[in-house]
């Protein structure tokens, strides 16, 4: 199974346009095997979260991209409690790197 199709059989499904954004968010991640999921979402949200910070772009049209940020983050951690042992350490290393993505912003 590849990651765009674990994200396809989610339940609930996002709203078809978040769901059409996080396709293209995750772009060639998408074809990787689901067990990377929790990497590959992480990844790109993390991505698109600084790019949002560095760019300043926190006006309404940009609500769209703030919703896939999140859902990014949160089917990261979806996908990363398949695997409870790893967790606490996964949350801390993510919490750190996002948090670093607002330091770097806020400079």
């Amino acid at each position: 199974m590849t990651l765009r199709e674990w994200l396809d059989a989610r339940d609930p499904a996002p709203p078809p346009v978040l769901a059409v954004r996080l396709h293209a968010l995750l772009g060639e991640r998408a074809t990787a095997s689901a067990s990377e999921a929790s990497d590959a979402c992480l990844a790109a949200g993390e991505a698109l979260l600084a790019r949002l910070l560095r760019e300043g772009c926190v006006a309404r049209d940009t609500a769209l991209d703030l919703l896939a940020a999140d859902a990014l983050v949160t089917y990261a951690f979806e996908a990363a409690a398949a695997d409870p042992a790893t967790l606490q350490e996964r949350a801390e290393r993510a919490m750190g790197r996002i948090a670093s993505i607002a330091d770097v912003a806020g400079a």
